[in-house]
């Protein structure tokens, strides 16, 4: 299999030069994800889940180790290279959408391609092509305020998505959805996943979320606690494991 992301030996301190001062975020964790993956990190409030995917993110550096992504190190790169980094490898999902209110919802999705220079035939077609993967075609005409809020998610998947960029990084996407429009937007993560081949890095608190992973990497005061795969198992098989996993780390210290 082909490595997408390789994370090794990280470590992030945040704080003064001494030790005393120094909050140690991120403790030496390493771990890979592969092409084609759909990969969830958890970990107790403050167990440096955030902090990692902001290293991964290319938004935050690390004080040591390495991120690769597609086989490159970003981590040196000048401003401009970094941006450019961003637009073509990236691809990003927050929790409140981040849509433009001056732009319908088709430009918005169309933003990375336009961006980018891409042909005004071929943005639209890529546009219509991903808006009906994740069933949002209806809503293209409108502006994000006149949409629901399950509906700007999937528009902003679409956005992250329609590029083709090497990894998808998703921060709490279901964190402001109710439980319906939760579902609706996990299963055409699944679907994009295993009929497109994208592969998303998704950090949540939610076990129902993760379940929807192939894999799930659980941290704890910045170090990988321990990981398990879904395999064969039902997702709802696999949910009950990932609350085993959680009730065993979910009393922990936080780290930040």
């Amino acid at each position: 299999m082909e490595s997408i992301l390789t994370v090794s030996k990280l470590v992030k301190v945040y704080g003064g030069t001494s030790a005393a001062n120094a909050t140690r975020a991120l403790d030496g964790i390493s771990f890979g994800v592969e092409k084609g993956e759909l990969v969830a990190i958890m970990g107790p409030s403050g167990s440096g889940k955030s902090t990692l995917l902001n290293c991964v993110a290319t938004i935050d550096r690390p004080t040591s180790g390495s991120v690769l992504i597609g086989g490159v190190d970003a981590s040196h790169m000048r401003a401009r290279e970094l941006a450019q980094f961003r637009r073509e490898q990236l691809g990003f999902i927050f929790q409140d959408s981040n849509l433009l209110d001056t732009l319908t919802c088709r430009e918005n999705i169309a933003l990375p391609l336009t961006i980018g220079r891409t042909p005004a035939a071929e943005v639209d077609e890529r546009v219509e092509r991903i808006a009906g993967s994740l069933g949002v075609t209806k809503v293209l005409e409108k502006y994000p305020y006149q949409v629901s809020g399950g509906q700007k998610q999937r528009v902003a998947a679409c956005r992250a998505m329609v590029a083709g960029p090497t990894l998808v990084l998703a921060d709490e996407p279901t964190g402001a959805l109710d439980s319906k429009n939760s579902r609706v937007l996990l299963e055409r993560f699944e679907t994009m996943n295993q009929q497109a081949g994208v592969t998303i890095l998704m950090v949540t608190h939610d076990s129902f979320a993760a379940s929807f992973c192939q894999r799930v990497l659980f941290i704890r005061d910045g170090r990988l606690f321990t990981e398990i795969r879904r395999g064969d198992s039902s997702r709802r098989e696999f949910f009950d494991r990932i609350m085993e996993v959680v009730a065993t780390i979910g009393g922990g210290e936080d780290a930040l």
